[in-house]
């Protein structure tokens, strides 16, 4: 993961667990969209737990680390703050 001075841009990730809520996150821990969407894509291969390390909730303005269990979730989406892009992942 990228150290906190860098100037990662800020994606969204939302995430759609079985039979719950979404939830979304605000993240900087990567360079971009690419990265994102294939780190989130090997935790789901791997059966791990995805760690982001500077993350908040949409209705958050304190940033914290976020250790998000994989297990029950059926799909990611990861889109620029602007709402650009969007790419989703199974």
């Amino acid at each position: 993961m990228p150290d906190e001075t860098s100037d990662n841009p800020e994606l969204i990730i939302r995430i759609h667990p079985v039979g719950g809520d979404d939830v979304s996150f605000v993240t900087a821990d990567f360079e971009g969209m690419g990265q994102a969407v294939e780190v989130i894509t090997r935790a789901l291969n791997e059966h791990r737990s995805l760690v982001l390390t500077r993350a908040r909730s949409s209705r958050e303005s304190d940033t914290s680390a976020v250790v998000i269990n994989l297990a029950n979730v059926i799909a990611a989406r990861v889109s620029g703050k602007n709402g650009t892009a969007d790419r989703q992942i199974l």
